[in-house]
């Protein structure tokens, strides 16, 4: 079955969206908007660092985006605020990856990583994107009341007998195996419309952080799949096609929570 190129596309996309959707209310409720963007323009950076080194891209693209969180971390821990330090990492991250892939010798499609092509995904690395939703899955699971407390409040963490910098690590790494594994499927400037919109579109629907994790996740994964199937009928790219599905899901939860408030 896997050797159905369309199978492995639905399957990818239906992966990423998983991992996506799950953590997508944590980067809503922490106002982590930005920082995803940051770590999804990296992703470029590491696409060059990965020919560099002779490195497989899924592990260039995970070192770049950690990278990216380290010196984020640094940074708004002595004299920058967090929204420019973000504008600073993010812009410069995308700039230094672009010109490294213009100076490399090996011919890349740079389009197809900022874009997605989830139409050439192998079966490794449909094993990488299902690996990395299973561990996240089984990470939220661990770690969710640790987690959920921390959103509320790091020193009712504290208090608590949680370390919310620990937490705020663990979110920060999974966000980086996100991105690592959604860059072939949705592409570098897309990931992070997958995180938010889904997320976003669940929110008015839902009283429980349980009940929005697990609506998000579908509503990322309803996005998936009506975008590969957009894809197809008129031919369009798959990485867009799914987010401009997922925003027409958010406009239709949007309208169809102000009827019920009505």
């Amino acid at each position: 079955m896997l050797d159905d190129f369309v199978t492995r596309a639905i399957l990818a996309a239906l992966g990423v969206a998983l991992a996506a959707g799950m953590l997508g209310p944590f980067v809503v409720w922490r106002r982590m908007a930005y920082f995803g963007d940051a770590m999804a323009h990296a992703a470029i950076l590491g696409v060059a660092l990965s020919l560099g080194f002779s490195v497989s891209v899924f592990c260039g693209v995970l070192i770049a985006a950690l990278l990216v969180a380290v010196l984020f971390l640094s940074l708004t821990q002595r004299t920058q605020t967090s929204d420019s330090a973000l504008g600073v990492i993010a812009h410069s991250a995308l700039a230094f990856g672009l010109v490294a892939v213009a100076l490399s010798d090996a011919q890349i499609d740079v389009e197809a990583y900022l874009f997605g092509d989830v139409l050439t995904v192998a079966r490794a690395d449909l094993a990488l994107i299902w690996s990395a939703a299973v561990l996240i899955a089984a990470w939220l699971v661990w770690r969710w009341r640790g987690l959920i407390t921390w959103v509320v409040s790091e020193d009712l963490a504290l208090t608590s007998g949680y370390r919310p910098k620990l937490e705020e690590i663990g979110l920060i790494v999974a966000l980086a195996l996100v991105v690592a594994v959604g860059i072939k499927a949705v592409g570098a400037l897309l990931i992070t419309a997958l995180l938010i919109i889904p997320a976003a579109s669940a929110r008015p629907h839902v009283r429980t952080p349980e009940g929005m994790a697990l609506l998000s996740a579908c509503f990322a994964m309803l996005a998936a799949l009506g975008g590969l199937k957009a894809a197809f009928l008129f031919d369009t790219p798959a990485g867009p096609s799914i987010v401009c599905v997922a925003a027409v899901v958010f406009a239709l939860s949007t309208g169809l929570a102000k009827l019920r408030g009505q």
